[in-house]
């Protein structure tokens, strides 16, 4: 629908494009392009052909000179408004991973007022109108989400202290200004002094110039006493919050600042002037009122292609928001480059391409230097302030034990989730409101989770159970009794014959199953229940069995701390806790452990599937290799199994020979 809304504005469909902007010909623009049905391609074009130019860019002269000799029509080419982490002009791999959306013009150039473009026209036609109230959601989920056209703004870059005047500098040249030079800037600054006497100025830098890639047009020597410049890492949104008025000329953080809730006074004539939004020092007479949910579906909603770099397919605005929300997340992690310690020597390839798009070294010395550690190994480190790292609760096809590697990964810069004897960052998501749009995302997951029949390790195996009779049915999971889960979070009962004894002694008429621990059953970890006893207290043993196969046959489950009791929660199933695991406290469990009292929150299912699967792991595609969404995991787990390499799969067919001598391969 929205290809056809794009389409039916611009008047073209897509058809042969022509260009001589290299720009156009290769990488990921090349890729969107051509997805989008357009296909650059070299040649001289005919007049029933079109020419692709790169905005108003150096090279456009090229495009132009041959349509007028032509008579071929222009298209032109523009980022769209949610575009990487780090400026085109950056270096590194980061700023060649490109754009995650294109804007394709057939009509005109967005920042040009002297002709109508693609979202001019969509918004003056009325064409919005039936996504206004997705606008409006979406516009809160964009800012919940922190995310800009460029994304290299860290969490812990503080903004001015409240109260300021933003003047908005952008970098010399842009196409953008449409021949705005630095006599406008100074009018701009002038004008915002007199307008708010007494009040203190601030100077927000654009991004290519705070990183030293363009000049902007002012300088320090421009500050009088009191004002001040913001070129440092700070969030538009943060910015925007702790402004009083805003000044722009044509730049997009002048548009978020519309968004956001302000009034700015433009000295250009940006697109998203002459709405009736803005304070405007030049008239747009062409251009009638429009609600800011019109602007919104317009430039973000419609007009643009997005682009999902692990799928290798087009997608929609919340697809695209996904994707870059979670490359935005990793960088902020790991923008710094990491030190890491405690890292199996099997796992560290993975963990490089999880942590390393900074850089990552690996240590054996415990020293204060490390960012990064193996969750069971940072109480050797002298310094508390690490990232934890655990595997995630989507992991994998197969055992890690079996060194299968995760999908999924958390990182915990508070504590881990599974030791409830100290704050986590898990808890603290839990405890969090949920983002705009989270709720009904995490019910998409979840019953995305459910259809697929998916778990933490997705082993497969039987799942038969005997006929039904009027017993009710408990599942009871074993666990490893030296899991680090088991050592900080058991109460009474630390091992699993103390588990299944405890289930039975408290539900006599019970029917019990009773399904040990897939790396107790291959020999790899401690746990295993005496065969007289499992006799004595099990009606069924499951060995080998399909968790989620199980968890469809029974009526409630009895843990100390398995992470099959949230799976059991995600499907509604009743769930009795021994211990403390990181779903039990808030409500949506019976806990006969001794709950911490810093567990207030009452969340509901929704915001506890959130916080488990959404805000708190990261994950890897490994596919792409990039930082991915839970959804996009969750498709590949419900794919092909992903390969282990040959030399992983020996390795682990040595370490199952050497089950009895676990403490050679688990160092």
């Amino acid at each position: 629908m929205i290809g056809d809304l794009r389409n039916t504005a611009a008047g073209v469909q897509p058809r042969r494009l022509f260009s001589y902007n290299g720009g156009l010909l290769r990488g990921r623009v090349r890729r969107i392009l051509d997805l989008a049905g357009w296909g650059p391609r070299l040649g001289l074009a005919g007049r029933d052909d079109l020419i692709g130019i790169w905005g108003a860019a150096g090279t456009a002269w090229r495009g132009h000179a041959v349509a007028a000799r032509t008579g071929a029509g222009l298209v032109h080419v523009e980022d769209a408004f949610l575009r990487s982490i780090l400026p085109g002009r950056a270096r590194g791999a980061l700023a060649r991973r490109g754009p995650i959306g294109l804007i394709v013009d057939p009509l005109g150039l967005h920042f040009d007022p002297g002709r109508p473009s693609l979202i001019e026209t969509l918004i003056a036609s009325g064409a919005t109108a039936p996504f206004h109230a997705q606008a409006r959601g979406s516009i809160a989920r964009l800012i919940a989400a922190d995310l800009s056209k460029y994304n290299a703004h860290l969490p812990d870059a503080a903004p001015p202290e409240h109260g300021y005047v933003l003047v908005i500098d952008q970098t010399a040249g842009d196409a953008a200004l449409m021949g705005a030079d630095r006599g406008v800037f100074l009018r701009m600054i002038a004008a915002a002094r007199a307008e708010n006497p007494g009040q203190r100025i601030i100077i927000r830098s654009h991004p290519e110039t705070a990183q030293g890639l363009r000049p902007g047009h002012f300088t320090r020597a421009d500050l009088r006493p009191g004002e001040g410049f913001c070129d440092t890492p700070v969030s538009p949104w943060a910015l925007l919050a702790g402004a009083r008025a805003v000044y722009a000329v044509s730049s997009q953080l002048g548009y978020e600042a519309m968004l956001a809730g302000h009034r700015p006074r433009l000295f250009g004539q940006p697109f998203y002037a002459g709405w009736g939004l803005s304070t405007d020092e030049t008239a747009t007479p062409h251009r009638q009122p429009a609600p800011i949910e019109a602007l919104f579906a317009a430039s973000h909603l419609i007009a643009p292609i997005w682009y999902d770099p692990c799928r290798d397919a087009l997608t929609d605005f919340d697809g695209a928001l996904d994707q870059l929300e979670a490359e935005v997340r990793a960088f902020r992690q790991d923008h710094a480059g990491h030190l890491a310690y405690g890292m199996r020597l099997w796992k560290r390839p993975h963990i490089a391409r999880a942590f390393g798009v900074a850089g990552i070294r690996f240590t054996r010395k415990p020293t204060s230097q490390v960012t990064l550690a193996w969750a069971n190994r940072a109480a050797e480190l002298p310094s508390p302030h690490v990232l934890r790292v655990e595997d995630g609760f989507l992991r994998s096809r197969g055992l890690g034990a079996a060194l299968v590697p995760p999908l999924s990964l958390v990182a915990d810069d508070l504590g881990i989730y599974y030791d409830p004897t100290r704050p986590s960052r898990l808890e603290a998501l839990i405890a969090a409101p949920l983002p705009p749009g989270g709720a009904e995302r995490a019910a998409r997951l979840r019953a995305a989770l459910i259809a697929a029949g998916l778990s933490k390790y997705n082993l497969g195996g039987g799942g038969d159970l005997p006929p039904r009779d009027a017993r009710p049915r408990i599942l009871v999971p074993g666990q490893v009794e030296d899991d680090a889960s088991i050592r900080l979070g058991a109460g009474a009962e630390k091992t699993n014959l103390a588990l299944l004894a405890r289930v039975r002694a408290e539900n006599p008429g019970a029917f019990l199953i009773y399904k040990p621990h897939p790396d107790v059953e291959a020999g790899l970890r401690p746990g295993r229940i005496p065969p007289e006893d499992l006799a004595r207290l099990a009606d069924h043993t499951a060995p080998n069995a399909d968790p989620v196969a199980l968890l469809n046959q029974i009526d409630a489950v009895w843990t100390i701390t398995s992470t099959l009791g949230f799976e059991a929660l995600l499907r509604g199933i009743p769930v009795t806790t021994l211990g403390v695991p990181f779903y039990a406290g808030w409500g949506l469990t019976r806990d006969l452990g001794t709950v911490p009292v810093r567990r207030q929150a009452r969340p509901d299912l929704d915001a506890l599937t959130h916080a488990v699967l959404i805000s708190y792991p990261r994950y890897c595609d490994p596919v792409s290799g990039l930082p991915c969404p839970p959804e996009l995991a969750l498709e590949r787990l419900s794919g092909p199994t992903t390969q282990r390499s040959m030399r992983l799969r020996l390795l682990a067919k040595a370490q199952g020979a050497l089950a009895g001598h676990a403490w050679i391969w688990r160092r």
